[in-house]
């Protein structure tokens, strides 16, 4: 069972950053792709950004490119997100997501670490 465990975020000033973690277990990630994902109060969970563990490719949202940074350490199963120049806007719950490059959703989901954004 793949599991998911998020940590690193909190309360920052806008302008500061902070870097997320996502440790995972129970799965063969060298054939993953892993994501962050984040959710607003009151707004719908959108994409940020993601990384093909394999290969390394990544992707990010408009509104992050940039300023955040995704990455991954194959020996520690772990998924780190740097995020710069923090913005109000970027307040949200973020979450770290996994699912094998063949599937087309992603399956597994962390529980989520809050970010606040003080402006």
């Amino acid at each position: 069972q793949v599991q998911l465990v998020e940590s690193g975020g909190g309360l920052v000033q806008a302008g500061g950053s902070l870097r997320l973690s996502c440790a995972a277990s129970g799965g063969i990630f060298s054939s993953y792709a892993m994501a962050w994902f984040r959710q607003a109060p009151g707004k719908e969970r959108e994409f940020v950004a993601s990384v093909s563990w394999s290969g390394g490719s990544t992707y990010y949202a408009d509104s992050v490119k940039g300023r955040f940074t995704i990455s991954e350490d194959n020996a520690k199963n772990t998924v780190y997100l740097q995020m710069n120049s923090l913005k109000f806007e970027d307040t949200a719950v973020y979450y770290c997501a996994a699912r094998s490059v063949i599937a087309p959703t992603y399956r597994y989901w962390g529980q989520g670490t809050q970010v606040t954004v003080s402006s």
